[in-house]
């Protein structure tokens, strides 16, 4: 389909969802919402339309004025000043409608679940999970974003086997979804005398955080376990039953939470991290089909996949999968990751963009 058979169609969808809410016999409740739903994301592309082909016109108009023999010199030679200047802004007006008409991610909009997990490299890995850890809370911070720690599995030197946060404000997960994956320090540990530089990694993931009409947990796939939460090395935490694990039977996903004092809390939060799980899983299962074309692409989320290097002597911070290599290691740990979000979102969209206009 061209892009101007593009345009049309959205142009009379939006006649006709204006027509439908307007209608003598209105639809009911729950499809007006929808209807209303549809209407207001398609605001934005039909005002892009329409300046898009307000240029267009004038472009025509002035043509048409340069092209008249018996025309004012003067005012042909303004007609071409302002021709050339909307012909150098007409490209930015076709991306921007073309960018407006990519097809929506329906999670982008969500809130996240974070997991950020050790990987290889013992305790340097645990202490490198937490820094990526702190990194995202301060991205968070500096965005305005509510980030509430759910759980955290702490060594003994400060660093994180396994930590779990959820993100919630605008825009949160379409700005970190290309955070998936394995990230790899390059750096000489504390604990190493020698001065050898060591490589070791950790595993983040986000996911979607699902509300409970995204996924629909039934009772009976579930098996929940109640035992005694236990801190660093074992020691108790509190003397009641109140830490929970939960099986979900189809998948075999488990999660456990025992950072609250409350059985009730720890089972809400399980849920929580439940749901975003299997909201994940059902995405990726959708989007099975597409597997070659979504390796392809930045933000696959596969999780083994090797996304980013940090290395420290050199001050540089790798992503993988687009060649940007920035010297600002410590501003991005810091939580200055804006500008590697903004390359990774424009690679994607340029990639969707490409087979779009095919």
């Amino acid at each position: 389909m061209s892009l101007e058979e593009n345009l049309n169609r959205v142009l009379d969808r939006y006649d006709e969802l204006a027509n439908l809410m307007a209608s003598e016999q209105p639809p009911a409740a729950e499809d007006f919402a929808k209807l209303s739903r549809e209407y207001a994301e398609l605001s934005p592309v039909v005002e892009g339309i329409s300046e898009l082909r307000a240029a267009q016109a004038e472009m025509a108009d002035l043509g048409e004025l340069m092209a008249d023999p018996d025309g004012d010199e003067e005012m042909k030679e303004l007609a071409e000043a302002e021709f050339i200047d909307l012909k150098e802004k007409l490209p930015d007006l076709e991306r921007r409608v073309q960018l407006l008409l990519l097809p929506k991610d329906e999670a982008d909009s969500k809130n996240a679940i974070l997991e950020v997990r050790a990987g290889t490299g013992g305790d340097e890995a645990a202490l490198f999970a937490a820094d990526l850890f702190r990194m995202y809370q301060r991205y968070a911070e500096a965005r305005r974003w509510k980030f509430e720690i759910m759980g955290v599995s702490e060594t003994g030197i400060g660093g994180f086997k396994e930590a779990v946060a959820s993100i919630a404000g605008a825009d949160v997960f379409s700005r970190l979804k290309y955070e998936s994956g394995v990230h790899r320090v390059q750096r000489v540990p504390v604990t190493e005398s020698g001065g050898r530089i060591h490589t070791s990694a950790a595993t983040v993931a986000v996911m979607p955080e699902a509300e409970e009409v995204d996924v629909q947990v039934d009772e009976k796939d579930l098996r929940i376990d109640v035992f005694r939460a236990s801190g660093p090395g074992g020691q108790s935490v509190n003397t009641t039953d109140s830490a929970v694990r939960i099986t979900h039977l189809p998948t075999g996903i488990v999660v456990s939470q025992q950072d609250e004092k409350s059985q009730h809390k720890n089972k809400a939060k399980a849920m929580r991290v439940l749901r975003a799980r299997l909201y994940e899983a059902e995405r990726m299962a959708r989007d099975a089909e597409l597997a070659e074309a979504r390796r392809s692409q930045v933000g696959s989320g596969d999780r083994s996949e090797r996304i980013r290097t940090y290395n420290f002597p050199e001050r540089r911070v790798t992503d993988h999968r687009i060649n940007l290599t920035l010297h600002r290691l410590d501003a991005i740990l810091n939580g200055e990751l804006d500008e590697v979000v903004d390359a990774l979102t424009a690679e994607d969209q340029a990639r969707k963009l490409t087979e779009m206009t095919g």
